[in-house]
């Protein structure tokens, strides 16, 4: 910012002269009138006097106008440029302006003001578009942040291991009693909802099975329908979904809200990892209790089948069991439970790296539980599949 003091307001020792308010004041003379400029025309005090220009501008001045800096004290370029825009609003309104009082250092600083004004700026070019471009440019930012949260997770997965290696090493303490604390809340806790609800789609599947079957007089082949589906694939996978939006979203709320507090980062001032602090004791948790809720998630759909097939069909349930017993063997049983450690990994990783994405905001908060609770579930079907592509291919 450039400051043009005027002669007069120097000082012997140069020391630098108080601010004077700007004024702006009109006379009227012989055919126009005069604009007297007063003060000290700078950056930090026009604030004062740039209603009173705004007006001036707006008035009807007549013709003539004539602008009298002589007045004024110092002038710096926000100072010459209110200057010059009032100038110039007079012009446009059809007066002719005419600038005296002024030294040949304030005329250079408006010189370079109206250069300034008048240099053309350059058009802001718009992007082209389309739909096939925004599609693919989307496409491409989707695989990017992707490939970013692939690469956290994998930063969790191995921070957790080397937290793990150094445990088993004794490098670093044992904490049993984080991991049982969570083993309660994601396990113990959630036994009444999962063998509430595999109950009911055991149930409900053996009812529909028995109906369809019924038509071809073999309503028995419905045992043989839902031990496989229930063992090898719904059980396990509706233990993960549900875990998925329960323990998955308390993960991603308990992190992220600590992120909100900023405890993470104290753990890291005090020179704690927070993944070996917090993340570890949840996913060792989480890989242990899935695998125990998916067999007993296994257990109640199969008795509902059980029920079901006794009161609609017939079906006695020491016939159930015989006929389960042809039907399926242990391979079918682990064929599902194999699965459990895999989705609790999965959904550990997803929520506690959701977790520790968290803004400062409760809005940040909510839209990462939500996203986390999305992508544990996306995942653990997509996961599913694999296995199911996978057993294909090996020919089980």
């Amino acid at each position: 910012m450039l400051d043009t003091p005027r002669s007069d307001d120097s000082s012997g020792n140069g020391a630098q002269p108080k601010n004077a308010a700007p004024t702006l004041e009109a006379d009227k003379a012989d055919g126009g009138v005069i604009l007297h400029f007063g003060g000290d025309w700078l950056a930090r005090t026009i604030g004062g006097v740039e209603d009173t220009v705004a007006e001036t501008q707006k008035s009807d001045l007549g013709k003539s106008i004539t602008f009298d800096l002589a007045g004024v004290g110092r002038l710096d370029t926000s100072g010459a440029l209110l200057v010059e825009k009032l100038s110039r609003g007079l012009t446009e309104g059809g007066a002719k302006v005419t600038i005296e009082g002024t030294g040949d250092s304030e005329s250079m600083l408006f010189d370079a003001v109206r250069k300034a004004l008048d240099t053309k700026r350059p058009e802001k070019k718009v992007a082209q578009s389309s739909v096939v471009v925004d599609l693919v440019a989307k496409l491409g930012e989707n695989v990017i942040a992707a490939g970013r949260e692939f690469m956290m997770g994998l930063n969790i997965v191995g921070a957790s291991l080397y937290g793990a290696g150094r445990r088993i090493t004794g490098q670093t303490r044992w904490r049993p009693a984080a991991i049982v604390s969570q083993m309660d809340r994601m396990g113990v806790r959630a036994v009444p909802i999962i063998a509430l609800m595999s109950f009911l789609i055991g149930a409900v599947i053996a009812q529909q099975g028995a109906f369809q079957l019924r038509n071809f007089g073999a309503e028995i082949f419905v045992v043989d329908l839902v031990g496989i589906l229930q063992l090898r694939e719904i059980g396990v996978l509706l233990t993960a979904i549900m875990i998925a939006g329960r323990s998955g979203s308390a993960i991603t709320a308990e992190i992220g809200s600590m992120r909100m507090r900023e405890e993470v980062d104290a753990l890291q001032v005090i020179g704690l990892n927070p993944i070996g602090v917090l993340v570890f004791p949840r996913l060792v948790a989480l890989t242990i209790v899935l695998p125990l809720l998916a067999f007993i998630a296994d257990l109640a759909g199969l008795l509902g089948a059980i029920v079901v097939t006794w009161v609609y069909s017939g079906v006695t349930p020491e016939a159930f069991i015989t006929r389960m017993r042809s039907a399926i063997d242990i391979g079918t049983v682990f064929a599902g439970l194999i699965k459990a450690p895999f989705m609790a990994i999965v959904i550990g990783v997803v929520a506690s790296m959701e977790g520790l994405k968290v803004g400062g905001s409760a809005e940040s908060l909510g839209q990462h539980v939500t996203a986390s609770v999305v992508k544990s579930i996306f995942l653990v079907i997509l996961l599913d599949a694999v296995f199911a592509i996978f057993y294909a291919a090996i020919g089980y």
